[in-house]
């Protein structure tokens, strides 16, 4: 008769363990790679290709700047303005963002007329 419990236990043990591990896979936020600089150059990727079409949702968003001239900006539906990287700083910035559905511009303040990228969120 003892031998029941302690299946019991293992059965539920184990259904926790999975049921933890299900949701950690699902909760997982993309991260976004985002670069200006050092020369005229800006990008945004995704597993290292450029980004062109995300799905709507939370994604990290990480920006190496390389250069004091550029900055790193993003701008989307709605009025959404995010100037994650301002001139002139140099570094690195992180920061997490709901994206909704709509067209977005990412840019450097400093020289927006040739230095952009446009990717859209469904």
């Amino acid at each position: 008769m003892r031998k029941y419990p302690i299946l019991l236990f293992v059965v539920i043990a184990t259904s926790a363990v999975l049921v933890a591990g299900a949701s950690a896979t699902r909760s997982a936020t993309p991260t976004l790679i985002g670069t200006d600089g050092p020369a005229y150059t800006i990008s945004l990727k995704l597993n290292g290709k450029a980004v062109k079409s995300l799905k709507a949702g939370t994604y990290k968003i990480v920006i190496h700047d390389k250069a004091s001239a550029h900055g790193w900006s993003l701008d989307g539906p709605h009025g959404f303005a995010r100037d994650i990287s301002p001139v002139p700083f140099i570094g690195t910035k992180t920061v997490t963002l709901k994206l909704k559905a709509g067209s977005y511009k990412f840019y450097c303040p400093s020289h927006e007329s040739f230095m952009f990228g446009r990717f859209t969120v469904k």
